[in-house]
């Protein structure tokens, strides 16, 4: 027994004494409308919604039954998370910025049912060509990363974490390339494939681009030889979401899934909607447009027996959990008379 635990329960014998603040207490789920329950029972399976995290402390009697401080939802909130019958995936950005260990992603396995799913994103040592000249670079800001596109690295500091700590909930790993010079579009496509090819066959691997110049037939053409995806985001500097299906081949047969990125509108920027949307506690800015462009690619993508996983930032709408009930809605159409 803990000795958290332990407290807990002589705490119990003297009732005035309970302490119930919710730094104490774990995190427990909101209650679920009824509307919502009967949207999952109708949202078939295969289909994916979730948020880019889980540690919003606005989201207390949405997915919370309390407000918690976003520290200790980062780390005992997704049990409580993935309770909510629509949340069935979630995003894991923290391993972009460093290699997270097998260890510690087996712990976000346990807490969650066997059919959730994880988009984790590869650490960013795989996909940036030069480090930027930022502060948090260090001493490497502004030179050229010798661990770009190294297959080598990249099997040892994150698929074989991502493959021994999530197993079957690991949805896909996510090589997220920013915005950067790469190069001619098809040297680039030439060197993504002999990257993807040297990595561990198992995992789905899956690629998203910030450079709208490189989504071209080529890169297409090196994500299909692999068995790999193409990442759609919802971005105001990428093309649409349909533009982004026909140019990465997102229809063609033998595609393993389809998978989306919902997270801003347009004309903003994160640190406008940042802003502007926090505390991420309801809908400020409904984008009806990219939610139904997000459900047609849900659609195709179950007629097509593909999974289809989307995970929604706060910054798309202004609330993430609101925004994948009402995805989930016109994926699923209006209800019979």
């Amino acid at each position: 027994m803990s000795r958290r635990k332990g407290s807990q329960d002589q705490l119990q014998l003297f009732p005035g004494l309970v302490d119930e603040t919710p730094e104490r207490r774990g995190v427990g789920p909101a209650s679920v409308p009824e509307d919502v329950q009967a949207l999952d029972e109708a949202l078939p399976r295969g289909i994916y919604l979730g948020g880019s995290t889980w540690s919003f402390p606005g989201w207390a009697g949405l997915i919370y039954d309390g407000r918690y401080t976003e520290s200790k939802l980062a780390h005992e909130g997704l049990a409580a998370y993935a309770q909510h019958p629509l949340l069935r995936a979630v995003g894991v950005d923290r391993t972009h910025y460093a290699p997270v260990e097998a260890q510690d992603l087996a712990r976000y396995a346990d807490v969650v049912p066997e059919d959730f799913r994880f988009l984790v994103k590869a650490h960013e040592a795989c996909t940036i060509a030069r480090w930027p000249d930022r502060p948090r670079y260090g001493e490497h800001r502004g030179q050229v990363n010798p661990l770009f596109l190294d297959p080598l690295y990249a099997a040892d500091q994150v698929v074989e974490p991502f493959v021994h700590g999530l197993g079957e909930k690991g949805g896909a790993l996510l090589f997220q390339f920013a915005p950067q010079d790469l190069g001619v579009a098809a040297k680039f496509a030439d060197e993504l494939h002999a990257f993807l090819s040297d990595l561990p066959k198992g995992p789905l691997y899956a690629v998203e681009l910030r450079n709208r110049e490189m989504l071209t037939p080529a890169y297409a053409d090196a994500l299909a030889a692999v068995g790999a995806c193409h990442c759609h985001n919802v971005l105001p500097r990428m093309q649409s979401i349909r533009q982004q299906a026909k140019l990465a081949g997102t229809g063609r047969p033998g595609n393993p899934a389809t998978i989306v990125r919902w997270m801003l509108g347009p004309g903003m920027t994160y640190e406008s909607a940042g802003r502007l949307y926090a505390p991420f506690d309801r809908m400020r800015a409904p984008d009806p447009a990219a939610r139904k462009a997000v459900a047609d690619l849900a659609r195709e993508a179950l007629a097509a027996g593909r999974p289809f996983l989307c995970t929604i930032n706060n910054n798309a709408e202004g609330c993430a959990p609101l925004s994948a009930v009402e995805l989930a809605r016109e994926i699923v159409g209006p209800s019979p008379p």
